[in-house]
């Protein structure tokens, strides 16, 4: 790309054809960018998986913020398409539309004979008979709330524990005996999810570069009385800093201060998304397990290396001051990323000029937007993906005979052996019993000894026999994986068999097991309270400084944590230790526990603002008011709800920026996003719908505050009637 051409795209932001736009990009030296489609084959593309023949089904979400006020998003023109490279060259040459007519939607997942589907607020589960739909099974009605758009699950990811996961819900879904599970698990970022080798989560929020977990995903979710169980949601990464090749001036906050640096580019991650953690094994073995993360606002990809430390997960940015992929194309938006059946690393480019969705769109921004003409075109969309120079990149396509898929779980691509191990779940293809068994002896091979342990799980052919042994393996990895899998096994008749074992790794310090310990003692207790206890006391006395530890612990304890912390307090006269912290906050929280009010009467006196409460608040403040781990603080039993009319009023028209104490407690990133956005330049919220929003939060829970009425919005609009930037927790006070 010559100077002039340049000097062009960043001056006016061109629509650019895909192979000018690939010629926008720089990406680190060793590797490449290869188109794989583009329109008029694909649209708007937010999310893909793969099937066994190595085919891309793609979610376009066509309707998307069609111009700056969201003009006809509800029109059904979204669609699920089949990309297939008939050719061999790389590049898709044939489009299949598989289903089509839907709004906006969200995610899919390939799982046994059909795809799961989230078309707001549904989540429906499609068969699927030679590329076309066949029977429609509704999963979930309140999958999503249906009309935030920033801020509803997503993702839809199979995990290794054979249960699907998604970003932005606090709900998983597993087919079991013809039927369709939803359970409870803890709610996990905005937009986007991935795992690691061993199957633990990652994912983030659109201000964080990484978040995650610890710890397995089924564990530790036994207690609701926990509002946060430790080792998870943890801040991975601690920089968000972000290294643009372009001047982004076109980001929602643009116009505050250091948002933007002296050349107009983005300083921290504003739209962080899709993370994936790389495990494709065509890479060099020092970007095996890579967290690589998207930011659309600012046109790149960011590279994370992962680092262990016992049980704990921390990573660092790559690199300083550049990035692993960056574009000076406006347009480039990469949203999603993922692992490819190749090994390659694939990227889903919506390609748009307009990622801020109207709900929080400022004025600053839509002048950005009508300078450079950026709410055209709507048709465009591109997926590359990134592969090593010179890289011979062979097409795959799975077998479908038990022993050969078997085989394939000790291939180094996680795509490879995520979907072997799916397919001989789904399909229960028995004769691999004898091999994957006989991979539980192997344990030269710990990977391919957990995903068979969890391929005979999901065949609901595990036996106790199968897993007593790998509860003293001596790699730390498989322990814990056989803890985890204790609920598919335990039963009444053979619990006793899992005690001696259990407590002589407590007797043994196995403090990399213990949190996991503590998790699994939960499978005794649903036969035996009084032996799981005992246990529970003994690592309490092991680990009673260990705040993993003693969450994990509390986990058993659902409203019997009072009675417990009474039994355990004598014997420890230091009240700073974790358990006896933790025990007291998990008490606190069970006396705050929200009063249950009128909800009836609530709909009657507040409709548009409940209806607005569910869309908009409670994605980041809890349905419970009691906030949403990294995302944002309490609304029950909060002063700055409860308290000055104006101040709170000011607060949801205008946003909040940085630290905020509520209840004596500071709040600060990463504890929370960094950014409450408001909802005044939102011509589509009114002064009534805000003033029933507020009276909704001020009268609920264990809140009971005067109303507000619309007249009191109307006032403070008036007064700061100029205003674009939020305000800070200060400047609030002092008005």
């Amino acid at each position: 790309m010559d100077s002039l051409e340049r000097k062009e795209i960043l001056n006016n932001s061109p629509v650019l054809s895909p192979e000018k736009s690939l010629a926008a990009m720089e990406v680190e030296e060793g590797f490449e960018v290869q188109l794989v489609a583009a329109e008029p084959l694909i649209s708007t593309p937010i999310a893909l998986t793969f099937d066994d023949k190595g085919r891309i089904w793609a979610l376009e979400m066509e309707g998307y913020m069609p111009d700056t006020s969201g003009t006809g998003e509800d029109r059904p023109n979204g669609k699920i398409v089949i990309l297939e490279d008939k050719n061999g060259d790389g590049i898709a040459d044939n489009r299949k539309v598989f289903i089509d007519s839907l709004v906006l939607p969200r995610a899919l997942c390939l799982t046994g004979d059909g795809i799961l589907v989230a078309s707001p607020p549904n989540l429906w589960y499609i068969e699927i008979k030679n590329d076309r739909p066949g029977k429609k099974f509704l999963v979930d009605a309140a999958y999503t709330s249906g009309t935030n758009v920033e801020h509803d699950a997503n993702g839809l990811m199979r995990g290794m524990d054979n249960w699907i996961y998604s970003a932005n819900t606090e709900k998983r879904y597993r087919k079991k005996d013809g039927h369709w599970l939803t359970e409870w698990t803890r709610f996990r970022g905005q937009w986007g999810i991935t795992q690691d080798d061993y199957g633990r989560l990652f994912y983030n929020n659109n201000s964080q570069n990484l978040l995650g977990d610890y710890f397995l995903p089924a564990s530790g979710t036994g207690n609701i009385n926990q509002r946060g169980v430790a080792g998870y949601n943890v801040k991975i990464v601690e920089s968000n800093r972000v290294y643009p090749a372009r001047p982004t001036p076109g980001v929602n906050r643009g116009y505050m201060e250091n948002i933007l640096d002296d050349s107009l580019r983005l300083v921290n991650f504003t739209a962080a998304c899709g993370p994936v953690i790389y495990r494709g094994g065509l890479f060099k073995e020092a970007y095996h397990n890579n967290a690589f993360v998207a930011e659309p606002s600012a046109n790149l990809i960011k590279r994370n290396i992962l680092e262990e430390d016992g049980y704990m997960v921390k990573g660092r940015q790559a690199y300083t001051g550049k990035e692993f992929l960056t574009s000076i194309d406006e347009r480039f938006r990469p949203v999603n990323l993922y692992n490819g059946p190749d090994g390659a690393l694939y990227i889903t480019d919506m390609y748009r000029g307009i990622i801020q969705h109207k709900l929080y769109l400022t004025d600053y921004l839509k002048k950005e937007i009508s300078e450079r003409s950026l709410s055209q075109p709507l048709n465009c969309g591109r997926i590359y993906k990134v592969v090593p120079q010179g890289a011979l990149l062979k097409p795959v396509v799975m077998p479908h005979d038990p022993v050969k898929l078997a085989a394939l779980l000790r291939s180094p691509n996680g795509w490879v052996r995520d979907k072997a191990q799916q397919m001989l779940a789904d399909g229960k293809l028995t004769k691999a019993i004898p091999v994957l068994r006989n991979n539980l002896k192997k344990t030269d091979s710990p990977l391919t000894l957990i995903h068979s342990l969890w391929t005979l799980e999901g065949m609901e052919v595990l036996q106790a026999g199968d897993v007593l042994p790998l509860l003293q393996n001596s790699n730390d990895k498989i322990r814990v994986q056989a803890i985890t899998a204790l609920p598919s096994v335990v039963n009444k008749t053979n619990y006793e068999q899992f005690v001696p074992v259990l407590q002589a790794m407590i007797n043994s310090n196995d403090s990399a097991a213990a949190p996991y310990i503590a998790f699994g003692i939960r499978a005794i207790g649903s036969f035996n309270k009084s032996i799981a206890d005992d246990m529970l006391m003994t690592l309490v006395k092991t680990y009673p400084a260990n705040p993993f530890v003693s969450d994990a612990i509390i986990s058993n304890l659902e409203n019997r944590e009072e009675a417990f912390y009474q039994k355990l307090a004598p014997s420890f006269t230091d009240s700073n230790l974790a358990i006896i912290q933790q025990l007291k906050k998990t008490i606190a929280n069970i006396n705050s526990k929200p009063i249950k009010k009128d909800t009836a009467l609530f709909r009657k006196q507040f409709p548009a603002g409940i209806s607005l409460f569910n869309s908009t608040c409670q994605t980041c403040h809890g349905e419970d008011g009691n906030g949403i781990a990294a995302l944002a603080p309490p609304l029950n039993h909060s002063d700055w709800v409860t308290g000055d009319k104006d101040r709170l009023i000011a607060i949801v028209l205008y946003g909040l920026t940085g630290p905020v104490k509520v209840n004596k407690k500071l709040y600060k990133s990463p504890e929370i996003s960094g950014d409450m956005p408001g909802l005044g330049h939102n011509k589509d919220i009114t002064d009534e719908t805000i003033a029933q929003v507020l009276s909704y939060i001020r009268k609920n829970w264990n809140n009971n505050a005067s109303y507000i009425t619309r007249d009191e919005v109307l006032k403070i609009r008036q007064h700061w009637n100029e205003r674009q930037q939020p305000f800070t927790a200060e400047e609030l006070k002092k008005w």
